[in-house]
């Protein structure tokens, strides 16, 4: 017997990290992801192996299924995954409840340092395995505030917001200008936990999460470049006001005449920009060769 789970991959357009305390975010799910095959076997283990997109394995570990104990004894990968596969055991106890053990494939559709959701994807993937729900066992392991999941789980964009519960909407982009937007990896993957330690160490003004929710929903009734690299612009201001941290194009590019827009924990992974295929030669001729089509990027 053999399941398959597949989740896909996130990038956060606007709300970053306000979306920790309610702001609305707009989310939306890559072309990319990861899936996870479960196959039957006879002994009481999980044979745990895990490949990059171009098939090469980088995890491999056996658990003990009575207590999920493993061999190795300094692996962080390891200690993760035995507490996300502890965690949904306690919100399913049918959950690896029987006889036999299994072998579990992951296989990423992208570089693990992309920044595109390693870990959202792995987690999601498990939940449907376990036949959890993907947002308390998220709260029980990771934590965070879900929008990745939300976007695991949806091909479409998001409006996603856990003020109370995690809420996900389906959004329309009525973006008829979308060829002139590109994303570009900063040759960095970026450490989510340290930029969210940073922000909740600064005193949150109540009205940046309104004015993040207001610009969030003005990005969705843009009909033209000019009005959407307006909300970019006000958008990056005030999240880097907020963090204090200089914006990206000021650190990075600041002779390039579009604009550029942090994508998530600034400082790594993606950021979206504004240009056309010549403009992409001027972050080629800078050393940042992966640049990727917003039309080749996201599910849409």
């Amino acid at each position: 017997m053999k399941q398959t789970f597949y989740s896909n991959g996130k990038l956060l357009l606007t709300g970053e990290y306000v979306v920790l305390d309610g702001a609305t975010a707009l989310a939306i799910p890559t072309k990319f992801g990861q899936s996870l095959t479960i196959t039957h076997t006879n002994d009481k283990n999980i044979h745990w192996k895990s490949l990059t997109n171009e098939n090469k394995v980088w995890y491999e570990e056996a658990f003990v299924i009575e207590n999920l104990e493993y061999s190795s004894q300094t692996n962080l990968f390891s200690e993760t995954l035995q507490k996300i596969l502890h965690e949904a055991k306690k919100l399913n106890q049918r959950f690896l409840s029987e006889s036999h053990g299994f072998t579990v494939e992951t296989k990423l559709d992208f570089p693990r340092n992309w920044g595109l959701g390693t870990s959202s994807t792995l987690l999601n993937n498990i939940a449907q395995w376990a036949k959890v729900d993907a947002y308390e066992l998220l709260e029980k392991s990771f934590g965070g505030s879900g929008y990745d999941i939300a976007t695991a789980q949806h091909d479409y964009p998001v409006l996603y917001n856990n003020k109370r519960t995690p809420r996900a909407k389906k959004a329309h982009l009525p973006w008829e200008f979308t060829n002139n937007l590109f994303f570009v990896y900063l040759n960095k993957k970026q450490d989510s936990k340290e930029g969210i330690a940073h922000y909740k160490s600064q005193n949150i003004d109540p009205k940046t999460i309104e004015k993040v929710t207001d610009l969030t929903n003005k990005l969705l009734l843009c009909y033209d470049l000019p009005s959407f690299e307006k909300i970019i612009t006000a958008h990056e201001l005030l999240i880097s006001k907020t963090i204090k941290q200089a914006k990206i194009k000021e650190k990075l590019f600041s002779d390039y005449p579009h604009i550029i827009k942090s994508l998530g924990a600034w400082g790594g992974d993606f950021v979206l920009v504004v240009g056309d295929k010549k403009n992409q030669d001027y972050f080629k001729n800078k050393g940042y060769k992966t640049i990727i089509p917003f039309s080749e990027m996201i599910i849409n």
